[in-house]
This record gives C-alpha cells, sequence and structure tokens, in this order.
C-alpha cells in the first residue's frame, strides 16, 4: 500500500515497497528485500512536481513505524548522496 508525505517544498512524495504489486508468494516477497539485511526492504519514493525519484532501503516494518518526519530525512539524505560528487 502506497504511503504519501510532504515536505517543507510542497512536494507530495508517493512511497512503496519495490516489487509490492507482486502479490503474496515468498519468492516475490524476496525480491524487496536488501541483500544482506534481514529486516530490510527496498522503497521507490516518486515527488509531485518533477523531481528524481529515489530509491531507499528502510526496515521492513516503514510503513507503520517509521514517522513522516524520519521518512523524509530519508528521501532528503538520498537525494543529497545521489547530487554529490562520488568520492573515490
Amino acid at each position: 500500500m502506497p504511503r504519501e508525505v510532504s515536505d517543507a517544498d510542497g512536494i507530495a512524495w508517493t512511497c512503496i515497497q519495490a516489487f509490492a504489486g507482486l502479490g503474496n508468494d515468498p519468492e516475490k516477497k524476496d525480491a524487496a528485500r536488501v541483500d544482506g539485511a534481514r529486516n530490510q526492504v527496498h522503497i521507490v519514493c516518486t515527488p509531485s512536481g518533477g523531481a528524481k525519484s529515489v530509491r531507499l532501503e528502510l526496515a521492513e516494518d516503514w510503513e507503520t513505524n517509521l514517522s513522516d518526519d524520519n521518512l523524509l530525512q530519508a528521501i532528503h539524505s538520498q537525494l543529497a548522496e545521489e547530487a554529490s560528487p562520488s568520492q573515490v
């Protein structure tokens, strides 16, 4: 089920677990899991207004136990990470 949060800039972010529409088959649920992290799943957050979508790795209970503020912080942290040049 998608979750929507709005940031201070008025951007509405719609977040959903990656592969959520694949059904309840255990193999399909595993597709969303983060490799090497037992209790984390991939989340895709898509913004209103043309900004770039972000992919997050969050605890599997993110829909119910992660506050809106913490979800927005994760989105903005990922955006900042993607915007800064890689340090090789």
